[in-house]
C-alpha cells in the first residue's frame, strides 16, 4: 500500500510539473528587464512557470505579462507588455510576455487580434475605443467588455469579415480597417520588414537556426534584445534592413543566407502617406531635394556609378527611390543619398522639416545634432553614425558584415542604438564597426568639445580591434573572471559589501531551491564561493549569511589577456 502511494504521489507531482513547464511555451522571455506599470499583482511562487500560471488565472484584469525574480522567488502580473510600456534594465528579473498579445499578424478575421497596430491602411491614426471625439462610436469598452478595447488599437469586436479596423481621427472617415496581415500568407510586401510567415529553409537550401540559439552561429540577433523584430523559431526574416528576409543556418560552414519568399501581388496593407517633408528620420519623405548638405548632387539610386550599392529599387521597392531624390531607405538619421563624387561615397541631405516648414526663401534645415564628446565620449548620445575616413556605421545588433560582442543586449547602458557612434568600452573617443567588410571597425567623424582643434597627435588612429572569437582565450592564473564569470571557479567567498557567503548547499539563513549541487552539478557549487549559475550578466555572485541580504554579487575583477599590438581584452 505504500509503495501505491508513494508511485501515485510521484506521478501526479511529475504531470504537475510539466503541466506547469507546458505554460511556459506561450511567453516569450527577456532577461535582466522590468516593466513599470501602476496595475500589477505581487506574490511569492517557486518557479517561473507557478507565476505564469497565476497570470493566466488572473480576474482582476487581463494579464498579458509578469515579472519574475529567481533569486527572491517574486513574481509580479502586470496587464501590459514591451509594446505598450518601456522596458527598464533590472538585473535578476525576467519579463515573460504572452505570445498571443505579442503578434502583429492575424488568422482569420483576426477577432482574437490583440496587437498594438494603431493605424489604418490609408495611414489614419485610430481613434481610442473610449473617446467621443472626432466620431461618437456605437462599440465601446463598455458596450464589448470582452473585445480588450484598450487605447486606440484596431481590434474586430464585432467580427467583421475584412478583419481588425477602429474608429479613426479623421473628421471626415468615420472608421477603416487595419489591413493587418494574415498569418497564413507566405508572402512578403516591400523588403519583407513585417513578413511574419513560417519558412525557415533558405534559398540556398540551408534550414535556418533557431534566432534564440547561439550553435552553430553565435550572434546578437536575440529575440529578447528585439522584441519588435517577431524573432520566432527558426523563421526566415528581416530585422536589419537587408534587401529581404534570411536567417542564420544550422550548417557550421554556412553562416546566413537570405530566403527565397516570393512578393505578394496585391497592395501593402497599410500604406504610409508620402511627404514632401521630414518627420521623425525622414523615413517617409517623398520630396524631390537630390543635393547633400555640402552641396554634392545625388547618384542616381538605380545606377552603380561611382558607387556601387545594394540600396536599389528592385531591393527596396516601396522605399520611393526613383531618380536621385533623397531618401531614407535604412532607417538613418534623416534622408540621405550616394553622391556623384567618386571622393565622397554618401552624405546627409538638406531636407525641409514638417515641424518647422520652410518658406520660399527659407534655407532647408536637417535635424540638428551633438557633433562633439567629451572626455573618451563614453557619454556621448549623439547623432553621427559616420567614421573618420567616410564609412557608415554597422548596425550594433547586427552581426554582418562584421561579428562582434559589443551587442545592446550586453552593453545595456551604453545607448548602443542603431548604428549610432557610442564607446561602449571605454576606449579613446567613439567609433563603431563599420558596414565596408574590408575594414571592421573605425573611430567616428567627431571632433573633442574643445575650442581649439586636436592636435596632430591626439587624432585618433584606426587600430584593429580583436575579432569576438578572441575573446575565449584562457584567464590569466590569478583570481579572475572571464567576460561575465560563468566559467569562474575562483575562492573568493564575500561579497561586494563584505558579507560572508552562504553555502550553496545549505539552507540557512536563507532557503532556496533553484542553485545547488545537485540541481546544477556542472556549476562548481561545492562550497560557498562565488559562482555564476543563472548566466546573471553582471557576474558571479552568491547567497549571503545576513540574515537581511539573501544574495549579492561579488567583486571578481576581470582577466586580461595581451593580444598582438599590445591590445588588451579588459
Amino acid at each position: 500500500m505504500g509503495t501505491y502511494t508513494f508511485l501515485l504521489t510521484c506521478t501526479l507531482l511529475c504531470t504537475v510539473t510539466g503541466v506547469l513547464a507546458d505554460v511556459l511555451e506561450d511567453y516569450t522571455k527577456t532577461d535582466g528587464a522590468w516593466v513599470v506599470t501602476q496595475v500589477k499583482r505581487a506574490c511569492s511562487v517557486i518557479t517561473a512557470a507557478e507565476c505564469a500560471a497565476k497570470c493566466n488565472a488572473e480576474t482582476a484584469f487581463l494579464c498579458r505579462a509578469f515579472v519574475y525574480m529567481e533569486k527572491d522567488q517574486d513574481c509580479v502580473t502586470v496587464p501590459a507588455n514591451s509594446k505598450m510600456e518601456m522596458l527598464l534594465r533590472r538585473m535578476s528579473s525576467a519579463f515573460y510576455e504572452k505570445k498571443e498579445f505579442l503578434k502583429e499578424c492575424i488568422s482569420g478575421n483576426g477577432n482574437s487580434y490583440r496587437g498594438t497596430k494603431t493605424r489604418t491602411k490609408s495611414g489614419r491614426t485610430c481613434q481610442r475605443w473610449a473617446s467621443r471625439v472626432p466620431h461618437v462610436p456605437n462599440i465601446t469598452p463598455e458596450t464589448h467588455p470582452n473585445a480588450d478595447l484598450e487605447s486606440n488599437y484596431c481590434r474586430n469586436p464585432d467580427n467583421d469579415v475584412n478583419g481588425p479596423w477602429c474608429y479613426t481621427t479623421d473628421p471626415n472617415k468615420r472608421w477603416e480597417t487595419c489591413g493587418i496581415q494574415d498569418c497564413t500568407v507566405e508572402c512578403m510586401y516591400c523588403s519583407g520588414e513585417d513578413y511574419r510567415g513560417k519558412i525557415s529553409t533558405t534559398e540556398g537550401g540551408y534550414t535556418c537556426q533557431r534566432w534564440d540559439s547561439q550553435k552553430p552561429q553565435n550572434h546578437g540577433y536575440h529575440p529578447s534584445a528585439l522584441p519588435d523584430k517577431y524573432l520566432e523559431e527558426n523563421y526566415c526574416r528581416n530585422p536589419d534592413g537587408e534587401p529581404r528576409p534570411w536567417c542564420f543556418t544550422t550548417d557550421p560552414r554556412k553562416r546566413w543566407d537570405h530566403c527565397s519568399i516570393p512578393r505578394c501581388t496585391s497592395e501593402p496593407p497599410t500604406i504610409m502617406p508620402e511627404l514632401t517633408c521630414a518627420t521623425g528620420d525622414g523615413s517617409a519623405y517623398r520630396g524631390i531635394v537630390s543635393v547633400t548638405i555640402s552641396g554634392k548632387a545625388c547618384q542616381m539610386w538605380s545606377a552603380q556609378s561611382p558607387h556601387e550599392h545594394s540600396r536599389t529599387p528592385e531591393n527596396y521597392p516601396c522605399k520611393g527611390l526613383d531618380g536621385n531624390y533623397c531618401r531614407n531607405p535604412d532607417s538613418e538619421r534623416s534622408p540621405w543619398c550616394y553622391t556623384t563624387d567618386p571622393e565622397t561615397r554618401w552624405e546627409y541631405c538638406k531636407v525641409p522639416s514638417c515641424g518647422n516648414q520652410p518658406g520660399p526663401d527659407d534655407e532647408p534645415v536637417i535635424p540638428e545634432m551633438e557633433d562633439c564628446y567629451t572626455g573618451d565620449g563614453s557619454s556621448y548620445r549623439g547623432a553621427m553614425s559616420e567614421t573618420i575616413s567616410g564609412k557608415k556605421c554597422q548596425v550594433w545588433s547586427s552581426m554582418h558584415p562584421h561579428r562582434h560582442v559589443k551587442t545592446p543586449q550586453a552593453y545595456p547602458q551604453a545607448d548602443l542604438r542603431r548604428n549610432l557612434c557610442r564607446n561602449p568600452d571605454g576606449d579613446t573617443a567613439p567609433w563603431c564597426y563599420t558596414t565596408d567588410p574590408s575594414t571592421r571597425w573605425e573611430y567616428c567623424k567627431l571632433d573633442k568639445c574643445t575650442t581649439t582643434q586636436p592636435q596632430a597627435t591626439e587624432e585618433p588612429v584606426v587600430d584593429p580591434k580583436p575579432p569576438s572569437s578572441s575573446g575565449t582565450a584562457a584567464p590569466n592564473a590569478t583570481d579572475c573572471k572571464v567576460a561575465n564569470g560563468v566559467t569562474y571557479r575562483g575562492l573568493t567567498s564575500k561579497t561586494v559589501m563584505g558579507v560572508t557567503c552562504q553555502a550553496w548547499r545549505s539552507m540557512t539563513p536563507h532557503q532556496h531551491a533553484k542553485f545547488t549541487p545537485d540541481s546544477h552539478p556542472d556549476k562548481g557549487l561545492e562550497g560557498n564561493q562565488c559562482r555564476n549559475p543563472d548566466n546573471d550578466v553582471n557576474g558571479p555572485w552568491c547567497y549571503t549569511m545576513d540574515p537581511n541580504k539573501k544574495w549579492d554579487y561579488c567583486q571578481i575583477p576581470d582577466c586580461c589577456m595581451s593580444l598582438l599590438f599590445t591590445v588588451h581584452l579588459c
